[in-house]
C-alpha cells in the first residue's frame, strides 16, 4: 500500500493519534488558543461553580458560606464537567472529529482494559500518596496541622447529594478529567508548539493546581501543598498516555482515586 494512502488510511480510523492531530495542526485546524483555554476554563469553572453555592449559602444565611460551598464539591463539579465537555465538543467539531474520538479504542474482552486500569491505579497512586507526605513536611515543617482537617470536619449533606456523589458524579468526572488533560490538551500543545516539555509542564502544573481548588480555600500555602502534592502523579498518568495514547485504562485507574474522594467528602466526616 503506498505510503500516503496508508497515512490517509491512519488518520481517518484514529483521528486523534499523534500524526493526525499534528496534520490537523500544520493545516491550521486546530486554533493555538484552543487546549490552553480548555485546560485553564477547568479550574476557574471550579472556582465559579463554589461561588455559584457560596451564593445560595448566603441567600439561606449559613455562616461561613465559601468554607460551606466547599463541602459540595463532588456534587458541583458536574457543572465543571458540562463546561469543559461542551469546550471540547466545540473545538473537535471544529477539527473535523468526534468528541468520543477522543476516548479512542476500548478493549473491554477479557476484562483488558480494567484489569490494564487497575494495574496502572497500583502504579500511580502510591506517587501521589508520596507527594503529599513529602510536601506536608516542606510546607508544614514540626507542625501537626493537617492542611486538610477542615475538609474532613463533621458536615451534613442531604441523602440525595451523598447518593449522587458515591454514584453519578465519579462517573462523569474521571473520564471528563481525562479526556480534557489527556486526550485533548496534551497531544494538541504538542503539536502546536512542537515542544513535549512545553506541553507536560503546562498540563501537567495546571491539571495538579486544579486539585487545590477541590475545594478553593484561599491560603496560598494551602494551594502551594495541594498542587505539588499532586504533581507526581499527574505527570506519572500523563507520561502513560504519552507511551500508551490509551485512555480507557487510565479511566479505570482514575474512578478509585475519585471513589475515595467522594467518601472523604460525604461519608467518613460523619462518622467521627
Amino acid at each position: 500500500m503506498p505510503l500516503a494512502i496508508e497515512t490517509a488510511l491512519e488518520i481517518r480510523e484514529e483521528p486523534n493519534a499523534k500524526l493526525a492531530i499534528e496534520t490537523r495542526a500544520a493545516t491550521g485546524r486546530i486554533p493555538w488558543a484552543g487546549p490552553f483555554i480548555v485546560i485553564l476554563a477547568r479550574p476557574l469553572l471550579m472556582i465559579a461553580s463554589q461561588g455559584l453555592v457560596a451564593l445560595i449559602l448566603a441567600g439561606m444565611h449559613r455562616p461561613d458560606p465559601w468554607h460551606a460551598a466547599g463541602y459540595w464539591w463532588t456534587v458541583y463539579g458536574t457543572l465543571v464537567d458540562i463546561g469543559c465537555l461542551a469546550a471540547m465538543f466545540w473545538f473537535t467539531k471544529r477539527e473535523g472529529i468526534r468528541l468520543r474520538d477522543l476516548l479512542g479504542p476500548v478493549h473491554l474482552r477479557f476484562g483488558k482494559d480494567i484489569f490494564l486500569g487497575l494495574g496502572y491505579f497500583l502504579l500511580v497512586f502510591p506517587l501521589f500518596l508520596l507527594g503529599g507526605v513529602v510536601f506536608h513536611k516542606l510546607f508544614y515543617p514540626a507542625s501537626r496541622v493537617d492542611p486538610g482537617a477542615y475538609l474532613f470536619q463533621p458536615h451534613a449533606m442531604p441523602l440525595w447529594a451523598v447518593i449522587y456523589s458515591l454514584s453519578l458524579w465519579w462517573i462523569i468526572w474521571s473520564p471528563t478529567e481525562e479526556a480534557t488533560y489527556q486526550a485533548f490538551a496534551l497531544p494538541r500543545i504538542r503539536a502546536i508548539t512542537g515542544r513535549t516539555w512545553v506541553a507536560f509542564v503546562a498540563v501537567g502544573f495546571i491539571w495538579a493546581f486544579q486539585h487545590s481548588l477541590l475545594p478553593c480555600v484561599l491560603d496560598w500555602r494551602y494551594i502551594a501543598f495541594r498542587t505539588l502534592a499532586f504533581a507526581p502523579g499527574a505527570f506519572a498518568l500523563m507520561a502513560i498516555y504519552w507511551r500508551t495514547r490509551r485512555l480507557a485504562p487510565l479511566i479505570v485507574a482514575h474512578w478509585p482515586m475519585d471513589i475515595a474522594g467522594a467518601l472523604m467528602m460525604t461519608v467518613l466526616p460523619n462518622l467521627k
